[in-house]
């Protein structure tokens, strides 16, 4: 099948590469436009379009090409975390469909794995859904369930949910579109909407439950402060109900053990995390 393909981000790399391994003709790959990083300024790609180059796929930073690629043959559209809503006569033009990381109609937007741990569930999934001008409303062709538990990482539940995306766009595409395009069956249930997280949002606050705290550890990026300067906490262990960090990285420096952390600081027992 020839295809056009949004996305942006690393996740959005390996069902690119299941794609073409499957034996579609990805004619189009669309991502966002290359970002200027480091001291230098130096221009960065996408890891998308750097993977697409790399498979000597043509790459766009102008959704509207995909018009272009409608020209050029492409009959279905494929959006996995490409990170712009998609506009109304471009759906009209292709039919699209998207690789979406939750169980639908639950955390529709932009961070479900995260706020699926943070919630505390239990499972989660992947749904192929068709693309429509909502914000993941449209209708759903199949979808896998993923178990949470009470140690699992973002980065572990996002690397499982990134090898179930592969599997499940390679059995979805398997027949020609035409023969399922229009089987999508509609979202059911209430819908919760999974907002993008803020560096506030990842401030612990040492009131909070300690399961709280440990939830917002495995998502990634947690911090406090320490003496008034930042400490990322990497990772925790819940022991007897307390939360009990065990990899820490201060401001400025390289992640470490806490033990490590705490020979060096040697923190009174006066002292608190949080204080500024």
């Amino acid at each position: 099948m020839k295809l056009v393909y949004l996305g942006t981000p690393e996740i959005a790399v390996s069902p690119l590469r299941a794609l073409v391994a499957a034996g579609h003709e990805i004619v189009r790959v669309i991502t966002r436009a290359d970002k200027r990083r480091g001291r230098g300024g130096a221009l960065s790609p996408s890891p998308v379009k750097a993977a697409a180059t790399e498979l000597g796929i043509p790459v766009s930073h102008d959704p509207d090409d995909v018009l272009d690629a409608v020209v050029e043959g492409a009959e279905l559209g494929v959006v996995v975390a490409y990170g712009r809503i998609i506009k109304p006569h471009l759906l009209d033009a292709l039919p699209m469909v998207n690789a979406h990381f939750s169980l639908l109609p639950k955390w529709r937007g932009a961070a479900p794995v995260e706020r699926a741990i943070l919630a505390g569930d239990d499972v989660t999934g992947v749904c192929v859904m068709r693309v429509d001008e909502g914000l993941d409303t449209g209708g759903v062709y199949r979808c896998t369930e993923v178990p949470i538990t009470s140690t699992t990482t973002a980065a572990e539940l996002r690397a499982t949910l990134v090898d179930v995306a592969c599997q499940l766009l390679v059995e979805t595409l398997d027949a020609p579109c035409a023969e399922w395009i229009d089987t999508a069956e509609p979202q059911r249930g209430d819908f919760s909407y999974a907002a993008k997280l803020t560096q506030d949002d990842f401030e612990i606050d040492w009131n909070a439950p300690a399961h709280e705290i440990d939830r917002l550890v495995r998502v990634g990026g947690a911090w406090t402060t320490y003496r008034a300067k930042r400490l990322k906490i990497l990772a925790a262990e819940l022991i007897d109900g307390r939360l009990v960090p065990t990899m820490v990285q201060p401001e400025g420096k390289g992640a470490m053990s806490f033990d490590a952390w705490r020979n060096g600081a040697r923190p009174s027992p006066t002292e608190l995390f949080g204080d500024l």
